[in-house]
């Protein structure tokens, strides 16, 4: 599984879910089968939360509840995509997915609410959650497919986090945890793939 370090934690931004990529990402998906566990972004799930909660006045605990029920939302679209994505809330469930040679989609609400050391904070979303992932359950690496595009090879996480490129709560959870992460653009399946297999570019390093 991913050359040797277990599984890839691979988070594919919600922004997919309106995206002309979109079915090019999930067929690269179904190609790593067994070997990544995909995690879904909220995208416009998560931004009718922010939208709701803006007009209602909910507290960020229902909010955080909310948005990890929005990633559900988009992770159950995805595993209908294609017969080899499978939803999977735990990590029994996601080893079981990946013994069968599929690629578990991580539904999580179930973990993320009984983990006493996630915060109930937009500056906690399907990135930290990723990485949180990851160290849960040993993954080595963390890849981050986003629709941006960067021309270096390395990037500082605080840099992108002033760019709203990921999370505020990411750079933290890095530091606690030992995945090395990197980010991948919107047409980066190919270097993915290659990636996941452990040959060429691993896509740009976040430091």
């Amino acid at each position: 599984m991913g050359s040797g370090n277990g599984p890839v934690v691979v988070k594919f931004g919600g922004s997919f879910a309106r995206s002309v990529h979109l079915r090019h990402w999930v067929k690269a998906f179904a190609a790593c089968a067994g070997r990544i566990v995909l995690v879904p972004g909220g995208g416009p799930f998560a931004d009718a939360v922010r939208s709701a909660q803006s007009e209602m006045g909910f507290d960020n605990r229902a909010a955080h509840h909310m948005a990890l029920l929005a990633m559900e939302q988009f992770g159950r679209a995805l595993a209908s995509l294609d017969g080899t994505l499978a939803a999977a809330d735990s990590t029994d469930g996601i080893h079981r997915e990946l013994a069968a040679e599929h690629v578990p989609v991580w539904m999580p609400t179930r973990m993320v609410l009984n983990a006493a050391d996630l915060a109930a904070s937009w500056d906690v979303t399907s990135d930290t959650l990723a990485a949180w992932l990851a160290a849960t359950i040993g993954a080595r690496r963390l890849f981050l497919v986003k629709h941006v595009e960067f021309s270096s090879t390395r990037v500082q996480c605080d840099e992108l986090a002033a760019k709203h490129v990921v999370d505020k709560g990411l750079a933290r959870q890095l530091r606690s945890g030992n995945a090395a992460a990197f980010l991948f653009g919107p047409t980066d399946q190919n270097a993915l793939l290659d990636a996941i297999q452990g040959v060429g570019h691993a896509g740009i390093e976040i430091e």
